[in-house]
């Protein structure tokens, strides 16, 4: 019989979750994955400076788990930085001390649970993101032209300041002809725009797991209206926001 878990303590989760190689694209790249608990050895042990004991104690593990959870959490960044990797906070076996429920966290993938202080998939009140722009993929440079079903192969995203309504427009045209890695590449175009959210149609795995590296939120399943309406409905809270993809397939 496997011995079980044990449920680290965390001060707080990271607010930045994934680092990659400057100038690579992330199709070409592999992931190194580093979980929250390692992140917290870490930030104890290499940061803080805090002797081992200290830190297990902090963590609510015994000194043997703290040094086995520092010494994978070592090698995963040794690995990442060595070898030209990306790293991927994510996961674990944690409960975070700040949060007001202290609500366990585990890695969906080994337990089957939901990760209960992301709250994937809840709809967003109005006003929680009016200070930050908003990228919708459109078929035309206006707001009113129609919002463009396809992420990747959008003929372009109105890049809207949800304050004053002020917008640019940025042309998608180098992504439409690509033969693969549009989905990609149009969230490289997103990010760099500066947009923390994503209205648009379809988005397809390696769009959202592009977008998601870049703590770029998406709200999918907007047919047939202008970008204005579907901002509109963003800020009144009426968009969900979505934990996986909505389409399979290359071409999105």
């Amino acid at each position: 019989m496997s011995r079980p878990r044990i449920c680290c303590k965390v001060d707080a989760v990271p607010g930045i979750t994934y680092f990659k190689p400057r100038g690579l694209p992330l199709l070409e790249l592999t992931e190194v994955y580093l979980s929250f608990e390692g992140y917290e050895a870490l930030r104890l042990a290499d940061v803080e400076g805090l002797k081992h004991e200290e830190a297990a104690e902090r963590m609510h593990v015994s000194r043997q788990t703290f040094g086995r959870v520092l010494s994978q959490a070592r090698q995963a960044v040794a690995t990442a930085v060595t070898s030209g990797q990306a790293l991927r906070i994510e996961g674990g076996n944690y409960i975070v001390k700040e949060s007001n429920d202290d609500a366990l966290s585990e890695d969906s993938v080994n337990h089957g649970e939901s990760e209960k202080p992301h709250q994937h998939n809840k709809i967003k009140s109005e006003g929680d993101y009016k200070m930050e722009k908003i990228a919708v993929s459109s078929t035309g440079p206006t707001l009113d032209s129609q919002i463009d079903e396809r992420f990747g192969r959008a003929a372009g995203f109105i890049i809207v300041d949800p304050e004053t309504m002020d917008f640019e427009y940025i042309d998608n045209g180098e992504t439409q002809v690509m033969s693969q890695g549009a989905g990609i590449n149009a969230a490289e175009v997103v990010a760099r725009s500066g947009a923390k959210i994503v209205l648009t149609g379809y988005v397809g795995p390696k769009a959202f797991q592009a977008l998601n590296a870049a703590k770029i939120e998406m709200g999918q399943d907007l047919h047939n209206m202008s970008v204005r309406e579907a901002v509109a409905l963003y800020l009144e809270g009426k968009v969900g926001i979505a934990s996986q993809p909505n389409k399979t397939g290359h071409w999105k």
